[in-house]
């Protein structure tokens, strides 16, 4: 599980309508940009925690949402530290996290029918300039759905290379993850294109 996977449950998270989820979502993560000392990373978190909390989130699908970016956190809190303040490094790496548990929060209460006709309504003003809303959001559809596939790759890629003994091997890893998503996009191209959608 990740972000795109939806639980259908009743929760007025589940209830309120996608594109007011969408729209808080935008704000909340331009709110975090000032989330700079401890003591308001504590509060996001605690924050964050409650609304999952409200939405019936279970702890699992919870950590689902940010489980893979454990990996990058470290590497992005290293560089940080090498580079600034422990609160900084903290508090930039936790405003990363807490976009992320937002927007699968978003995905894990909502359906991506309802995702895609909220961003395909908010976009339709941009038809008066060329823009076609239902294709823009047919990809952001497309990239929500390919989160979990890379995320399972990935994961069997990291298990191969615990059998093989080579866990501390960047090629070992990076170079069948490549293989693994440049496969999963050609077949999601040759789909798209039985159905007419490759121009």
């Amino acid at each position: 599980m990740l972000t795109g996977a939806y639980v259908a449950r009743s929760s007025p998270l589940h209830r309120l309508p996608a594109g007011v989820k969408l729209l808080v979502l935008a704000i909340v993560c331009i709110g975090l940009l000032w989330v700079r000392t401890p003591l308001s990373v504590g509060v996001a978190v605690a924050v964050v925690a409650v609304l999952y909390a409200v939405g019936r989130v279970r702890p699992r699908e919870a950590w689902s949402q940010v489980r893979p970016l454990r990996w990058f956190v470290l590497v992005i809190l290293a560089v940080q530290l090498l580079v600034t303040d422990w609160v900084t490094a903290v508090s930039l790496t936790s405003r990363i996290v807490l976009a992320v548990a937002l927007a699968g929060l978003v995905t894990l209460t909502t359906r991506t029918t309802a995702l895609m006709d909220a961003m395909e309504k908010g976009l339709s003003p941009l038809r008066r300039i060329g823009v076609d809303p239902a294709r823009i959001a047919l990809m952001m559809s497309l990239a929500i759905r390919s989160i979990p596939v890379v995320a399972d790759i990935a994961q069997r890629v990291r298990d191969a290379q615990r059998a093989r003994g080579q866990e501390r091997s960047i090629r070992a890893f990076a170079v069948p993850l490549v293989v693994g998503v440049l496969r999963y996009a050609d077949t999601l191209g040759e789909a798209l294109q039985a159905r007419g959608m490759d121009d």
